[in-house]
Parts: C-alpha cells; structure tokens; sequence
C-alpha cells in the first residue's frame, strides 16, 4: 500500500458547527429517552414496516438500544474521521491533493455522522410518541426523508470528489 501523507484538516467554522451540533443532538437524545422512560408502557412499540407502521412490539427497556447504538455510531465515525489517510478515494493521494480530498471527505462524514444522529433522535421521538398514543407510527414520510437525508449529501459529496478528479482541481473553501 502507498504511503498516503497524513495530513490533518483544519475544521473551518462550519465543521465546528457540524459536529457541535452532532454532540448536542446525541446529548438529546439520551436527555429525551431517559426522562421519558419512566412514563413509556410496559409493552412499546420497536420495529416499523415500509410504510411506518409499527409491527414489532417489545419491552420498554428495549428502547435504550436506540440512543446506545447512536451514541456508539457517532462516537466511531467521530474518531474514524480523524484518521482520512486511510479512507478510500477515486483517485490516488499525494501532497498536492491530500488536503482538498481529506477536507471535502471527512465534511461528507461529518454531515452524514449528524444525519445519522438526527434519524436516530426522530426514530425515539416517534417510538416515544406511539407508546404514548400521540401517534400512528412513524409515518409515510419518513422512509423517503430519511433516503433523502442520506443519499442527497452523499451524492453530492461523490460527485464534487470525482469533478475534482476529472478537472485536476484541487481548491477548496473553507467555509
């Protein structure tokens, strides 16, 4: 394997916010599932079909899966994006194009880290709001949002790596 360099972004204004964002979103989360556990029934609801309606029932503990698997999925990408050199890209990395393609890479992660988290946070606040009865599942809207959510930044991102790619580019802004 070549030798990548390491090179270590600096994270401009917007991926401090990003990731601020991403920790106050997890701290939310755990905050939102542990003060309304205590009034959550014995019997929850913890799998939705396509159509997010709830066909999956379990015992309320089960709920403290989803804000530890969040947590543990957020924290990994977290300390996985401080390591770019050992990413994959569509082109070969050396010190001319390190920074751009490490910079615009680990942006993609931390968009889709706070995604994650936010799928996450709306998946406990509707599962919270079922058990209550406040709600009828998750509904209609949220496969296609949550599709969206990933692949529209996703795509983006791919396709601003491999334009960059095609045109030799190497600038980046940023902010």
């Amino acid at each position: 394997m070549n030798k990548r360099p390491k090179i270590k972004p600096n994270l401009s204004t917007t991926d401090k916010a990003i990731e601020l964002i991403g920790w106050i979103a997890i701290v939310g989360i755990w905050i939102l599932t542990l003060f309304q556990y205590s009034s959550l029934p014995e019997t929850i609801p913890m799998h939705y079909n396509l159509a997010g309606k709830a066909d999956g029932f379990g015992n309320k503990n089960q709920i403290l899966t989803l804000p530890i698997v969040s947590s543990v999925l957020f924290i990994g990408l977290t300390f996985l994006n401080r390591f770019p050199h050992i990413f994959n890209y569509p082109t070969k990395i050396n010190e001319e194009n390190a920074f751009y393609y490490y910079t615009n890479t680990t942006r993609m992660i931390r968009f889709l880290n706070l995604i994650i988290v936010t799928i996450f946070g709306l998946i406990i606040f509707k599962t919270i709001q079922n058990a209550k009865g406040n709600a009828d599942g998750l509904g209609s809207w949220f496969l296609p949002l949550t599709f969206g959510l990933i692949f529209i930044p996703l795509a983006f991102y791919l396709t601003k790596t491999i334009r960059t790619k095609n045109d030799n580019n190497t600038g980046f802004n940023n902010e």
